[in-house]
């Protein structure tokens, strides 16, 4: 008769925990590193290049846990201190510290786990990071605080947002970099625009619980109006940082991509019409990260970047 791992081990714990571990990845979004990651990877590969012109593969992966990691304990720290808003809006009724499917003590726990992976990532990578990653802590931790005291969360976001390349680039140089700073900037314009037109299908349940926002405060068609303007912004800054770092014709090529997924995505979001919002929230950020990566990466390739 063959033995099995449950004959040994016995039924236990184990789908349980597994389970748990799934409710905790719904929880913090995983899949929605890749809004954040592209912009990193454009950061570390283009200092790579500087540095030395080859790929460092070890730093890459640490760049990658320290973001996954910063970014899964942001998400928990958020959905813990947000979950009695969340359990009063009919959107976010279901999320899994509402239901019960996470426990808070549990999301804790998660959010502990991933501190300590971003703060021992960090460590791995060079003093200098090690030293700034309390800084990149606090802007997490601020965050969901802010739509209780002011207006413009969305700046929040967008400011811990655009620490990431900022990061990775220290990862690879142990230097400062203005130039990563312009893309920093550019990112963290990027997601504060669409974040904007994120809350303005929470209006209504916003003005009934105090909730603070430009939509809640001024209106949907002024966060839209916000919104557009930002991502202006974000082509300049990004224009800015393709001529800092002397890119080449494909980047500008993905800079022109994402132009075009800019003006899609504000065509199809109106005042009147927020039924395609979530396409333009996930589908079309989630395509503009990856668009200009490979496009950046393609053209750093080109000009020497080796494996």
């Amino acid at each position: 008769m063959m033995t099995t791992a449950e004959d040994v081990l016995g039924p236990g714990p184990a789908p349980e925990a597994s389970g748990k571990v799934k409710a905790f990845l719904r929880l913090v979004l995983i899949e929605h590193s890749v809004f954040a990651l592209p912009f990193a990877y454009i950061a570390a590969f283009t200092a790579m290049f500087r540095l030395d012109g080859r790929i460092h593969w070890g730093v890459l992966l640490l760049v990658t846990i320290c973001m996954v990691g910063l970014r899964t304990f942001a998400m928990a720290a958020n959905r813990i201190i947000d979950r009695e808003i969340d359990a009063r809006n009919p959107r976010t009724a279901g999320r899994e510290l509402v239901t019960g499917a996470v426990s808070v003590r549990a999301a804790w726990t998660g959010a502990g786990i991933a501190l300590l992976v971003f703060l021992g990532s960090a460590a791995l990578l060079n003093p200098l990071c090690l030293a700034l990653a309390p800084v990149a802590v606090i802007p997490m931790v601020v965050y969901p605080y802010g739509k209780r005291f002011t207006n413009f969360p969305h700046a929040i976001l967008g400011l811990a947002q655009a620490m990431g390349p900022v990061g990775a680039w220290l990862a690879v140089t142990g230097e400062w970099s203005w130039d990563a700073v312009i893309l920093g900037l550019a990112v963290g314009v990027w997601i504060g625009g669409f974040d904007l037109i994120f809350a303005c299908q929470d209006v209504a349940a916003d003005r009934a619980e105090g909730v603070k926002s430009v939509p809640a405060r001024f209106g949907v068609p002024a966060a839209l109006w916000g919104a557009r303007g930002a991502h202006v912004v974000t082509t300049a800054l990004l224009a800015w940082y393709a001529l800092a770092t002397d890119a080449g014709v494909l980047f500008w090529a993905g800079l022109a991509v994402v132009v075009a997924a800019f003006l899609y995505e504000h065509t199809i979001v109106k005042p009147h019409d927020l039924s395609r919002l979530n396409r333009a929230f996930f589908t079309v950020n989630g395509f503009i990260g990856i668009a200009l990566f490979a496009c950046a990466l393609a053209d750093l390739a080109v000009r020497g970047l080796t494996l």
